[in-house]
């Protein structure tokens, strides 16, 4: 059974970066494409970024394009989530998620297993 953690939350001043990162177990994690979502209080799980298995087909939202950085390192199981120049509104609980033989999707309904979610916060 696959099983992913999240870590690096927390509190950041706005312009300020974080690094989240998600650690995979329990499958092979390159046969794996690995997306990041979020969800703030009130309002929908939203798509953030996707990787491929290989490190291709990078995609990001609309809201987050040109600040955030998903990568991912297969030796240790893990994927990454680079967060600069934050803002109070990408204030949301972060889950990452895993999409088994997927290229990487901004859907939810893709993603096979997701995390527990680690919350960031961004003060004005």
């Amino acid at each position: 059974q696959v099983q992913l953690v999240e870590s690096g939350g927390g509190l950041v001043q706005a312009g300020g970066s974080l690094r989240l990162s998600c650690e995979f177990s329990g499958r092979t994690f390159s046969s794996y494409a690995m997306g990041w979502f979020r969800q703030a209080p009130g309002k929908e799980r939203e798509f953030v970024a996707t990787i491929r298995w290989n490190g291709g087909n990078i995609y990001y939202g609309d809201s987050v394009k040109g600040r955030f950085t998903i990568s991912r390192d297969n030796a240790k199981n893990t994927v990454y989530l680079q967060m600069n120049r934050l803002k109070p509104e990408d204030t949301a609980v972060y889950f990452c998620a895993a999409d088994a033989y997927g290229s990487g999707s901004v859907k939810i309904s893709e993603y096979d297993y997701w995390g527990q979610g680690t919350q960031v916060t961004v003060s004005s």
